[in-house]
């Protein structure tokens, strides 16, 4: 099973992308058409982007990810510059009243999904690199530090949902690097106090908790997405209205294509379709962590335990997110969501994978 661990991580990416190609159809056609003209405007944006996505997994596939030790800081660098470039004006694009794009012509880019991979390999370079010195808070602090900062500029755009995703990205690379309780404990003890304080000060996200805890309060603010999102998941059933057949696609359940991508799923083909789905996820992440304790090396496997949790935790956002189980907030499902950069950046990840097992086979 080992040997096969990366065909079948390949075999189940492809699955998760093709489903993506047709949800995003299913869930954009009719605002496509009526925002843009054209039904397909999502999903052809989406077939780019999977094409960039082969070619980013072939290249990560095949290039020794040990060279990317040589990179170390240029990574901390990369991300730490495409956070905060989206501040200046005339580059950062501003949708909804956050600032998370980059604009190349007609092209955009969410800076934060380059820099949650960034961020995966500086760590994973870092702690193999000072092993010994784990246990040390001296020896973690560089790690603690660049993620902190990537979760503030994050944070400030801001993205709430992607700094909670890079925030727990960074507590299970310290873990998987064997970081102490003691250590971990003065880390977390602070973040989880300091959450409660970035919901109050901010009143959209008081908002958002309360139509959490409500949403029926306000049906038509805070709490409409929600709603319509469990509608969507509720009149799909055990098996679904039927592929394509989705009711809330039609302007009734706001970012259908991206963030609540799940939700339509859910209505189309039911709970057990969407049960179907997150099986797939499931056995992708088992590959990831079949991957992480097979390396041949304790940088191939910190970095496959990234990349594995990174997965992880979108995923299970994601899905807690649309079905009301935490407070609503964006964050794409990983290679079904509508999202270029998303899609890049995670298929540049699962060639990481692949190459990490291709190695540790090769070594024994």
């Amino acid at each position: 099973m080992n040997r096969l661990t990366g065909a079948v991580t390949i075999t189940l990416t492809i699955i998760l992308l093709l489903l993506g190609l047709v949800f995003v159809y299913s869930a954009s056609s009719y605002s496509a058409q009526v925002y843009y003209g054209n039904e397909y405007y999502f999903l052809f944006k989406q077939i780019i982007g999977v094409l960039l996505g082969v070619v980013a997994l072939i290249i990560m596939s095949f290039l020794d990810y040990n060279k990317l030790k040589r990179f170390k800081w240029w990574f901390a660098g990369l991300g730490f510059v495409l956070l905060a470039i989206v501040f200046i004006p005339g580059v950062g694009i501003e949708n909804y009243g956050a600032k998370r794009w980059i604009g190349i012509g007609s092209f955009t880019i969410q800076s934060s999904e380059i820099a949650k991979f960034c961020f995966v390999i500086f760590a994973a370079i870092h702690l193999s690199q000072h092993y010994d010195k784990v246990k040390t808070f001296k020896g973690i602090l560089p790690v603690v530090l660049v993620g902190s900062l990537f979760c503030a500029l994050i944070l400030l755009e801001p993205n709430m949902s992607v700094t909670i995703c890079c925030g727990v990205v960074l507590v299970s690379m310290l873990f998987v690097g064997g970081i102490k309780f003691k250590h971990m404990a003065f880390l977390l003890i602070p973040a989880l106090v300091l959450v409660p304080l970035l919901i109050i000060i901010e009143p959209y996200r008081l908002d958002r908790l309360m139509a959490f805890i409500n949403p029926w309060a306000s049906p038509q603010g805070e709490g409409y997405q929600l709603i319509q999102s469990l509608f969507s998941i509720g009149s799909g059933g055990l098996f679904g209205v039927g592929l394509f057949a989705s009711r809330q696609k039609y302007l009734f359940l706001p970012f259908a294509e991206s963030d609540f991508i799940f939700s339509i799923i859910t209505e189309e083909i039911g709970i057990v379709g969407a049960g179907f789905v997150l099986l797939l996820f499931l056995a992708l992440i088992i590959c990831g962590i079949k991957i992480a304790k097979s390396a041949k090396d304790r940088f191939g496997s910190y970095l496959a335990a990234g990349i594995t949790s990174l997965i992880a935790i979108q995923v299970l956002v994601n899905v807690a997110v649309v079905t009301g189980a935490i407070p609503p907030t964006g964050l794409p499902l990983p290679f079904i969501s509508a999202g270029s950069s998303s899609i890049i950046v995670l298929m540049a990840a699962v060639g990481v994978l692949v190459n990490i097992h291709r190695s540790g086979v090769k070594a024994k």
